[in-house]
């Protein structure tokens, strides 16, 4: 018996697990795979250790009289980008788990029962809650001959050893750009195929129209409005039919469109919820739909906000409100407290690594009468030292009945960093005749908040 069953032990699953037990609860944690999920070795971490290098070099060629290198060399790349994902070994994560005082359960986590999981022929018992932090899957599309051509996912993409000659990559998304960029600067030969005008539909359209002019840049061939028919391997090459007739031919396939809930093996239909959907929760990441307060999600699962630091948010969030319930305590059902994940509905910060890169946070254009947009490039004396000919753009959306900022997003050279300001003004509302009294330290790109207020008519 335990006080809290968590499945799944990536970021998630860890900070859930980690407030619970700093709650004073037991906790038994599941994976059936590697502690430390697939973000510390599939995605967020590896993904980077391949694209940082190519951007540092491209970086370099744009300051004057740095003295810089033809091409990368992948072989020190790879070794890095293996110790980044800790050669796929998550003895010091499972560690972890045990020295924060929780109990790691190896093995595939099954629900059946109320308060009850099934890990293999053991059967663990929570005392309060049973807590579903199983993430996402890869979406993967109904094409005929796709899985006979043994396609890269997200997980090859990010731990291959060798570069392809020639890489075909399905779907314009963050995992879409953002691999197709780091393989081609690798020494790839890159084909993009997307179904719309730009690859990033999420996102402001300028910043498609950067990242895609970025790619191109690095000789990827990108083909637009239009999308896979087919696909066959033979001889050792993949053959990918576009519906235009077209065909694209390459030594490995990547699709990358888009993931699902990872929901269909947990045993749901014997809690009288449906397998392979989203669990719909509460700011609190009580799932509702199931009577007697007992099961809660964060992350992936719920399909909030799929992002990992902001499953990582929620899980602090669950976490919290399981041991504050636990002990008695009242648990407040108001926004922005620590019990509430309340920034999902408002803030959710987000950043494609490419060159250049999107930082986005809150709403990316205009959604009602009140809202404004107030749109300048990045070009201040900063971004001028920045790098030769450096080319930016930034877009703020403003609550204008209340003056506030409602969203932000900036696409440039470095501008990851620049994310944060904007997220703090959104979630503490900061009125702009205030933000006005932020004085951007000069030489610096953030300068460009006092143009933007400026432009706004500050």
């Amino acid at each position: 018996m335990f006080d809290v069953v968590v499945i799944g032990g990536g970021p998630v699953g860890e900070n859930a697990a980690a407030r619970a037990a700093r709650g004073g609860l037991s906790v038994a944690l599941v994976e059936h795979e590697r502690y430390g999920g697939e973000c510390s070795y599939w995605a967020c971490m590896p993904s980077k250790a391949l694209l940082r290098p190519g951007n540092a070099l491209a970086a370099a060629r744009r300051v004057p009289g740095v003295p810089v290198g033809d091409r990368l060399e992948p072989g020190p790349i790879f070794k890095t980008r293996d110790s980044v994902a800790a050669n796929w070994d998550d003895g010091g994560q499972e560690q972890w788990v045990r020295d924060t005082g929780m109990t790691p359960v190896r093995g595939f986590a099954k629900i059946t029962g109320e308060r009850e999981v099934t890990v293999g022929d053991r059967v663990l018992k929570a005392e309060h809650a049973v807590v579903v932090c199983s993430g996402s899957v890869p979406r993967t599309p109904d094409l005929p001959g796709l899985a006979d051509a043994r396609p890269w996912t997200s997980r090859e993409a990010t731990s291959a050893g060798a570069v392809p000659g020639r890489l075909a990559v399905l779907g314009g998304g963050v995992v879409g750009v953002e691999m197709a960029q780091a393989w081609a600067r690798l020494g790839s030969r890159v084909e993009l195929i997307i179904r719309g005008e730009r690859p990033l539909p999420g996102f402001a359209g300028f910043a498609g129209d950067a990242v895609a002019d970025g790619l191109r840049a690095d000789g990827v061939t990108i083909h637009q409005r239009t999308e896979a028919r087919s696909v066959s391997r033979s001889d050792g090459e993949v053959h990918v039919e576009l519906a235009d007739g077209r065909l694209v031919t390459a030594d490995e396939l990547l699709v990358a469109t888009g993931r699902r809930p990872a929901t269909g093996d947990l045993g749901l239909d014997t809690i009288g919820l449906t397998p392979g959907g989203p669990l719909e929760v509460d700011d609190s990441g009580l799932v509702k739909a199931v009577p007697g307060g007992w099961l809660y999600a964060a992350g992936d699962v719920t399909g909030r906000a799929p992002l990992t630091h902001q499953g990582k948010y929620a899980g602090r969030v669950v976490g919290d409100v399981i041991a504050a319930r636990a002990a008695g305590t009242d648990v407040p059902e108001r926004p922005w407290t620590r019990f509430a994940a309340t920034a999902d509905h408002h803030a959710v910060p987000q950043v494609v690594f490419t060159d250049p890169e999107v930082a986005s946070v809150g709403l990316t254009g205009a959604r009602e009468p009140a809202h404004r947009e107030v749109e300048i490039d990045l070009a201040v004396a900063g971004s001028t030292l920045h790098a030769d000919g450096y080319r930016g753009r930034v877009r703020i959306v403003v609550d204008t009945e209340r003056d506030v900022l409602v969203g932000a997003t900036f696409v440039g050279q470095d501008v990851a960093e620049m994310v944060h300001a904007a997220t703090i003004a959104i979630v503490g509302e900061v009125p702009l005749a205030r933000l006005w009294h932020a004085v951007p330290v000069f030489p610096s790109m953030n300068e460009v908040w006092l143009r933007l207020l400026e432009a706004y008519g500050l």
